[in-house]
């Protein structure tokens, strides 16, 4: 009888498993997790207009599949006394169960939408403030390539409506954060029926000299454009990460598991 020379399938073979993340990506639904973006959207608002703002740039965000929104207030940095005098108390009350930012936090955040009131056609003092403290995170790159965007109050129409959006962008290019605006794709920015805040740089609310004057439907609107707009964005640049570094982990993978053997010539014999 002549000699078999198949060999049964699990004798002498090395099962090769498919890497999960590998598997993932190849077979879509198979032992994938889910993820989430994270977005973050630190704030300073004195009497909520920005805050409303920012829930709407929230409510956007999530539209985008994957993506959680959160809100951070900066630390106050006026005494309670004088916020009483400015009539703020009950504006920072609604506000309360906001969590304050660290700026540890900002470092774990893939995306950073930040709002403030304007303070001669800059940032307000607490926003500077807290952003003066970044030192650290900026030395060690913690924000670098991650996506950053600003919305902002004013009393009056030109009270520093583009002004003080593209001030703050220069704290962001310094941090190495990719700036996003709010695009003409929001065509609410063009209307002409109405007194209305938005610009090509951030959305934007006009609050009245006194500050009766609420977040209008077209400016909430554009917020939510924009925290969309900021949600895909981030998206799209961290698929393409994700699948640069599967490509490099695959090639390595397959490198080490196929190495190339040294010639006969090449051996040393025994």
């Amino acid at each position: 009888m002549g000699k078999d020379n198949s060999v049964a399938p699990s004798v002498g073979r090395e099962k090769h498993k498919c890497p999960s993340w590998l598997r993932a990506r190849l077979l879509p639904g198979s032992e994938k997790e889910e993820t989430f973006m994270k977005i973050l959207v630190v704030y300073c608002s004195m009497y909520g207009h920005v805050y409303k703002m920012a829930v709407a740039v929230a409510e956007g965000a999530r539209c985008v599949e994957g993506v959680d929104a959160e809100l951070r207030r900066v630390p106050e940095t006026l005494p309670q006394e004088v916020l009483e005098k400015m009539g703020a108390v009950e504006a920072q009350k609604q506000q309360d169960h906001v969590p304050v930012c660290t700026v540890d936090e900002l470092g774990r955040a893939d995306v950073i939408v930040y709002g403030t009131p304007p303070r001669f056609g800059n940032m307000c003092g607490q926003m500077r403030q807290f952003l003066d403290a970044t030192g650290q995170p900026w030395m060690r790159g913690a924000l670098t390539g991650k996506v950053g965007s600003v919305i902002k109050s004013s009393n009056t129409q030109h009270g520093g409506q583009e002004s003080t959006i593209l001030s703050f962008h220069t704290t962001l290019l310094h941090h190495g954060m990719a700036v996003v605006g709010l695009p003409y794709a929001f065509q609410g920015q063009m209307m002409m029926e109405e007194i209305s805040g938005c610009s090509p740089y951030g959305a934007s609310t006009i609050a009245g000299a006194d500050g009766s004057r609420l977040p209008s439907d077209n400016e909430l609107a554009g917020a939510r454009f924009q925290g969309e707009h900021v949600a895909t964005i981030a998206k799209k640049l961290t698929a393409q990460k994700v699948g640069e570094t599967e490509d490099a982990r695959m090639r390595v993978s397959v490198g080490q598991r196929y190495k190339r053997r040294r010639p006969w010539w090449g051996r040393k014999s025994k």
